[in-house]
């Protein structure tokens, strides 16, 4: 199975340039060799699939609980999870997860879910079932990513699995295929009400004139659509989950800036187009890093995320009255030697972001590692289930500040301090690396280098939210 080692294999660099295009130039000759060559060897490349024998039955899932307002936050579930722990690390993982219902979501091929359709109508759902059974047991409101697609789906051959093709989209006339696997696995899972078709638009790149493929996303977009809403027009269906870079200097520059960088105009682009070509959509779906593509973190890494709020208030703009999910937030650089302080206080301010900005809807790339893997991120140390700091901020956020929470200003004496707050709690982030002494909402605190403290505003508030920190 395709094993991203805990972290998404997504961080590209568009092509900018005419070095770029070049280089383009050689790598589709190269790719077109290869497949070539691939296709006179019998397309036997990957790994050949077993499939049961029999059909095996969906499994039993608790209901999603019942809950007054939208949690706003959640997870993803990548190649490991507490479902791949050993019993107590396991059962520690799963308590995290639980610990305040939110959002829990999986892609119904890859990050730990193997092929689930290996050949026309041969279904292999184990490791699904064991992925959304595992989110029904932690009290989620489930979300499935319908993305990726099975190998004779784009061109490769039936019964097998190349996992270096993950990101390969699946050819045109196969979208009608896929549209009824989606239809299945909203079949088999009727618990499951929210789906995002695809993800960062894999293969979908026009390389002739170096722009998303909106047109041809949008086609498969409206397939799996009607086909989920004839499943059960309750569905929640989002797209287009396309990823937003930003640069300092950028080639495809938009009008969308800040002291964060530039957007990348495209990726609008392509958002514009779903939106007026969908055939409908109930939440607006994308991802993107606070790291900008040509000169990292700009002006530095807490006003960096300045870029998640200002991209969520222009979709909000355009799409109307379209919820808006983030599928995928990232505020640090691949190299980054931060330590776990520093990265949860990073993190804490993206999330008062989002919330101040109107998302609906920020979902948590856990990048989970097997036993004995440095996990900087993680919501639990792996082989022994010990929570992390970023479980207790993902708990704290969703108890307090879900989607319905009517959000309160409070003055701050330094304005290095970040804070949100409603009429009961308030968070609190120190953006330094030194202690800071700070008065807020007319109460003194003493703060860590990088710490984060959440203080009681009113009735209903006691008790400080078991967050690890």
């Amino acid at each position: 199975m395709f094993d991203s080692g805990g972290r998404h294999a997504r961080r590209r660099v568009l092509p900018r340039g005419p070095l770029a295009l070049v280089a383009g130039i050689v790598a589709f000759a190269l790719v077109a060799g290869i497949l070539t060559l691939a296709a006179k060897r019998g397309r036997q490349d990957g790994v050949a699939a077993t499939i049961p024998p029999t059909p095996q039955p969906a499994p039993s899932l608790a209901d999603p609980p019942v809950m007054a307002d939208w949690p706003r936050w959640g997870v993803t579930h990548t190649q490991y999870s507490a479902d791949n722990e050993g019993s107590a690390a396991g059962a520690a993982g799963g308590e995290l997860l639980s610990r305040e219902p939110m959002l829990q979501n999986q892609h119904i091929m890859g990050w730990g879910a193997g092929n689930p359709e290996p050949a026309p109508g041969k279904y292999d759902f184990r490791d699904l079932d064991r992925r959304v059974k595992l989110m029904a047991d932690t009290r989620a409101i489930p979300v499935l990513t319908l993305c990726c697609a099975p190998d004779w789906m784009k061109g490769g051959a039936e019964g097998r699995t190349n996992w270096s093709r993950i990101e390969v989209a699946p050819q045109r006339e196969h979208f009608d295929d896929y549209a009824r696997l989606a239809a299945t696995v909203a079949k088999r899972y009727p618990n499951v009400k929210h789906f995002m078709v695809w993800n960062e638009f894999k293969g979908f790149w026009n390389n002739s004139h170096n722009v998303w493929d909106a047109e041809a996303y949008t086609d498969l977009y409206n397939r799996v659509y009607d086909a989920l809403k004839k499943v059960n027009p309750e569905i929640k269906v989002g797209g287009p989950y396309v990823p937003i870079d930003s640069h300092v200097n950028p080639q495809h520059p938009s009008e969308l800036r800040g002291p964060w960088g530039v957007v990348d105009k495209r990726a609008l682009d392509a958002i514009e187009y779903w939106l007026r070509h969908k055939k409908g959509a109930d939440f607006i779906v994308v991802d993107g890093s606070s790291v900008t593509g040509d000169q990292g973190l700009v002006p530095d890494e807490f006003t960096a995320v300045g870029k998640f709020g200002a991209i969520t208030k222009w979709l909000r703009e355009r799409g109307g009255n379209l919820p808006v999910w983030w599928a995928e937030w990232y505020v640090a650089p691949d190299n980054a030697d931060w330590d776990e302080q520093r990265r949860t206080a990073v993190q804490a301010t993206a999330m008062i972001e989002f919330a101040t900005s109107g998302a609906q809807t920020a979902l948590y790339w856990n990048p989970q590692r097997r036993s004995g893997d440095d996990c900087p991120g993680c919501l639990w140390q792996p082989g022994t289930g010990q929570e992390m700091p970023m479980a207790g901020l993902l708990s704290g956020f969703t108890r307090w500040f879900h989607a319905g929470a009517r959000f309160e200003p409070v003055q701050a004496s330094d304005q290095r301090v970040r804070t949100l707050a409603t009429d009961r709690q308030m968070v609190l982030v120190n953006t330094t690396a030194a202690p800071l002494s700070v008065t807020v909402d007319g109460q003194n605190f003493d703060l860590e280098p990088y710490e984060i403290r959440w203080s009681d505003r009113g009735p209903g508030g006691e008790g400080e939210p078991d967050d690890g920190q």
